[in-house]
């Protein structure tokens, strides 16, 4: 790991991300991180072998155009790696909390019924190409699991053969955010969607470890399905949409909005179902999945209608 950092912080770097690895952090994001921060020393500060406050605030300076929340994601883990030295009595300038401010929450966009059939449809005319024999199936019913299951990116990406059980519609997702493993099943029309896909997939790839293997086999990288993402969303035709733009995380979002909007069609009781799709989408606190309700439009008359029910008697009618 070591050879893969080249400034005078290298070997720190790499027996401090060693170090988070063997206690089960994944550290991956955070790694990259690190070793882009390796590479910045090694372009700005070759002979520095001290994080002094000049390198350190250097690299803590926001960028043109980058979002609080990326420069949050960018300095954390210099942050991390900071007080590692320092336990190790090493001395090193530790970013101060509060830098930079707060982030901001990102309002996702929600997809229409009209966008999703649109941009399905798209995933569908997906060609056979040589390089890649398999992605014309792949693609399709990966994006449709992605949504229909409300799995993070990674989740759906690092799926593997074993973690798929076609027999009970169950899919085994690993060591997620929060580092926990849970169980989510798939709706039938999906299972019989995935039964079919790895029919056909196990024809090119017999061996294969990845559920849905990329043109090499192994799992699906993030900057590939998101090339493929916008590459369909652009050939769809959707147009010009309301708010943020489209992403693909948001189909999670979607997932989580579009099934409490169900739930408060239906007259369900919010505060007993709530916590199943807490539990569904992997949150680790229920605040985590009451962030949505805010999202689902129809949700505001039935809030309305029971504060009125519970408190209407504590206002007094206003009289003419």
């Amino acid at each position: 790991m070591t050879d893969q950092y080249l400034s005078h912080f290298g070997p720190d770097i790499a027996a401090f991300v060693q170090q988070q690895q063997a206690v089960g952090w994944p550290y991956v994001t955070s790694q990259q991180k690190l070793a882009a921060f390796d590479r910045f020393c090694v372009k700005y500060y070759p002979e520095e072998r001290c994080m002094t406050r000049s390198l350190v605030m250097h690299w803590a300076e926001r960028r043109p155009e980058e979002h609080v929340n990326t420069l949050i994601r960018r300095i954390t883990p210099l942050r991390q790696f900071a007080k590692y030295l320092n336990g190790q009595g090493i001395a090193a300038y530790v970013i101060p909390s509060g830098i930079p401010a707060k982030g901001i929450r990102y309002v996702p966009h929600i997809y229409t019924a009209s966008e999703l059939t649109a941009f399905f449809h798209a995933l569908d005319q997906c060609a056979y190409d040589p390089h890649s024999p398999t992605r014309h199936w792949v693609i399709p019913v990966m994006f449709r699991v992605l949504y229909c299951c409300g799995l993070r990116i990674s989740e759906v990406a690092r799926l593997t053969i074993d973690d798929v059980d076609l027999t009970t519609g169950t899919l085994m997702i690993r060591q997620s955010k929060g580092h926990k493993d849970r169980r989510v099943m798939l709706a039938l029309d999906v299972l019989e969607l995935c039964r079919t896909y790895h029919q056909q997939v196990g024809r090119c790839w017999p061996t294969r470890t990845a559920f849905f293997p990329n043109h090499r086999g192994q799992h699906y990288s993030h900057s590939g399905l998101d090339y493929t993402f916008h590459m369909c969303w652009n050939r769809a035709g959707i147009g010009p949409v309301s708010g943020n733009p489209p992403r693909m995380q948001d189909f999670r979002h979607s997932f989580a909005v579009h099934r409490l909007n169900q739930w408060v069609q239906e007259k369900k009781d919010l505060s007993a179902y709530l916590p199943y799709l807490t539990m569904y989408l992997g949150h680790e606190h229920l605040t985590e999945t009451d962030y949505y309700l805010h999202l689902v439009p129809e949700f505001f008359p039935v809030l309305t209608d029971a504060i009125e029910a519970r408190f209407g008697a504590l206002i007094p009618a206003v009289t003419s």
